[in-house]
């Protein structure tokens, strides 16, 4: 059986959630093998973590070479692992250094690239949603070793015991992936909610409610969820860009979004419309995000979040 190699998604060693989604796919297509690109003292706690959910193999790239560059040294890594392996496929999370990662390999290699994928069956044949959500196609690669970005929540974990053999791998990187240099960073600041395109419930706000995202956060920390926006609510000034969920912001495939006072453009629907559940809220009983949902809430946001968000805090005690 073909190896299928898993770039890791990982925090210092946490390795984070959409890897776990990626190494049960990966099951569907071969022998998973994570690839671990970090430092060398985080590698043990990544493959504990990884062997948990199927790795049969470890792949330890120590980063001391590659870190403080940005992702062309990753992918020379990843380059070298596809040339020792000939795997069936390579699978990276979605992300947006995961897409550039993922389309300088394929260039290096000479593969097909797929991105953004919502599935991935035996073949490999992906599931995309395309031209801002209007059409849903079944693609694959067609020449080389298939690349494929999928993008969080498009699998549920499967737990599985993996043997999680580890092998440390050296790279050579040429000083043309070392001329982009991070010089300066910090860290986000927690807000204590998961990150938007990673959650499994994502709740979002528009331009209905008027500047004010209390009853929107208030009902996202009762379903513990992530807060998103639309591009009118950005624009207006009431939430920061990282909050924008839509074709010109971020893409999300929660296993359930809730949008508050969106009137439901093409714009924000491109963002959104592979959630699983789609519930929304809105004082105008023909605004176009009912032609998407599975359920509809004809209602002022501001009196229907807080009644939802006491019977669901209420529910939990």
């Amino acid at each position: 059986m073909s190896e299928v190699l898993v770039l890791i998604d990982h925090v210092d060693g946490a390795v984070r959630k959409p890897t776990y989604e990626l190494l049960t796919i990966a099951k569907r297509l071969g022998e998973p093998s994570a690839v671990f690109i970090g430092p060398a003292d985080k590698a043990a706690e990544a493959t504990e973590s990884v062997k948990k959910y199927g790795a049969e193999k470890v792949y330890v790239v120590d980063d001391t070479e590659i870190k403080g560059y940005l992702v062309a040294p990753k992918a020379e890594a990843l380059q070298q692992l596809v040339e020792k392996t000939s795997p069936a496929a390579v699978l990276i999370t979605s992300s947006y250094e995961g897409k550039e990662i993922a389309g300088r390999l394929a260039i290096k290699i000479d593969s097909g690239l797929i991105t953004d994928a919502v599935d991935v069956q035996e073949g490999p044949v992906t599931t995309q949603s395309v031209f801002a959500g209007n059409y849903t196609v079944t693609a694959k690669v067609t020449k080389g070793t298939p690349i494929i970005t999928v993008k969080p929540n498009a699998a549920t974990p499967e737990a599985a015991d993996g043997a999680a053999a580890v092998e440390e791998f050296a790279v050579t990187i040429s000083d043309a992936a070392k001329t982009a240099q991070i010089v300066a960073s910090q860290p986000r600041k927690a807000t204590g909610r998961p990150e938007l395109t990673e959650a499994a419930i994502v709740v979002s706000g528009g331009r209905g409610t008027g500047g004010n995202f209390e009853p929107i956060e208030g009902l996202a920390d009762a379903l513990g969820a992530a807060v998103g926006a639309s591009r009118a609510a950005v624009d207006s000034g009431w939430m920061p860009h990282s909050f924008q969920v839509g074709q010109t912001g971020k893409t999300v495939s929660p296993q359930l979004y809730v949008a508050n006072g969106i009137s439901g453009a093409i714009q924000h629907r491109a963002g959104m419309q592979t959630s699983k559940t789609i519930v929304a809220v809105n004082k105008d009983d023909e605004a176009p995000i009912f032609e998407l949902v599975d359920f509809g809430v004809v209602g002022d946001l501001h009196t229907v979040l807080p009644a939802a968000t006491e019977k669901i805090t209420a529910h939990k005690g």
